[in-house]
């Protein structure tokens, strides 16, 4: 992996620093329990749980590398302490309003592994977060969507 800094939220360093403690606490503990119990079984080739368990070991250890890479990599913004400028910014929610339609959606631009369009997370490498970095409050901005070309006006830049 490169030394490339990976922008991310507050909040999406503290999921990732919780669930490598649960990977670390519970589930390897735990995973290293079962592996003992099934070598108990007897004959490891045949041995279902021991196969399963070992997999599940694997993947385990596999994740937590996976988060300490990304936290190692990770450059933590948050928002909440920089100067509200009304520009959209990496981490800011921007209320945004379909011009046609008068629809308004509302989304947080947060990093790549954060992104989750039901919580209105959008990681900061999608089309709309691109077309919305650096513009302000008021700005009118066209986004290429699959359907086609959407127009919104950037109706309000929040630092939540």
């Amino acid at each position: 992996m490169s030394n490339q800094r990976v922008p991310m939220t507050r909040q999406g360093e503290q999921a990732l620093r919780d669930e490598l403690k649960k990977l670390k606490s519970e589930d390897r503990p735990q995973v290293i329990e079962a592996i003992a119990e099934a070598r108990e079984h007897g004959d490891l080739k045949e041995n279902a749980e021991y196969h399963a368990a070992r997999e599940q070991q694997s993947f385990i250890e596999g994740r937590i590398q996976e988060i300490e890479s990304k936290l190692a990599a990770a450059q933590v913004i948050d928002v909440t302490t920089m100067e509200k400028t009304g520009k959209v910014i990496f981490g800011t929610t921007v209320r945004l309003i379909n011009t046609e339609t008068e629809e308004d959606v509302t989304y947080q631009i947060v990093g790549d592994d954060e992104a989750d369009i039901k919580q209105g997370r959008i990681s900061v490498s999608s089309p709309i977060a691109r077309a919305l970095i650096g513009k302000e409050e008021g700005e009118e901005v066209m986004v290429q969507v699959p359907s086609g070309t959407v127009e919104y006006e950037i109706d309000e830049v929040m630092h939540l």
